[in-house]
């Protein structure tokens, strides 16, 4: 498409959204070709375990989704499909994988720093006789 001239049977946007698909395409049409040039194995020995996880369910998710394009092209409702359940259930997966990714960002507590700053946020009433001791240094000088 690129390089030739507009078909003036549709709209300019039209073409600029199938210039976009097209690219696209092109796009998704790369992603297997890199993903295949390295092996698995060798992938995965330089990911730590979660990592592979999402790896893993990534491919799996992607690979369900292309076939649900696939089955939308040759006219197959996928809604109607057993492929729903299956995104559904990476879906699932992935959301156990970020939660146990949150969960290793999250910030840890410091119980000892923590009981240190509200002790000393704490107001505490001074004994009635320091004021005293105080004043009476204070008139001596």
């Amino acid at each position: 498409m690129a390089g030739e001239e507009i078909n003036e049977d549709y709209l300019v946007e039209t073409h600029e959204y199938l210039s976009t698909f097209e690219n696209s395409i092109g796009a998704v049409d790369e992603m297997p070709k890199t993903m295949m040039s390295v092996s698995r194995n060798e992938l995965l020995q330089k990911l730590d375990p979660l990592e592979q996880a999402r790896v893993d369910l990534v491919s799996a998710y992607t690979l369900n989704s292309m076939f649900w394009v696939y089955l939308a092209t040759q006219g197959v409702n996928p809604k109607e499909h057993p492929v729903k359940q299956e995104l559904e259930r990476f879906r699932v997966y992935m959301n156990r994988v970020e939660e146990i990714t949150d969960k290793e960002k999250a910030v840890k507590l410091d119980r000892g720093a923590a009981s240190r700053f509200i002790k000393n946020a704490l107001w505490e009433p001074k004994p009635k006789n320091a004021s005293k001791v105080a004043n009476k240094g204070k008139s001596k000088n």
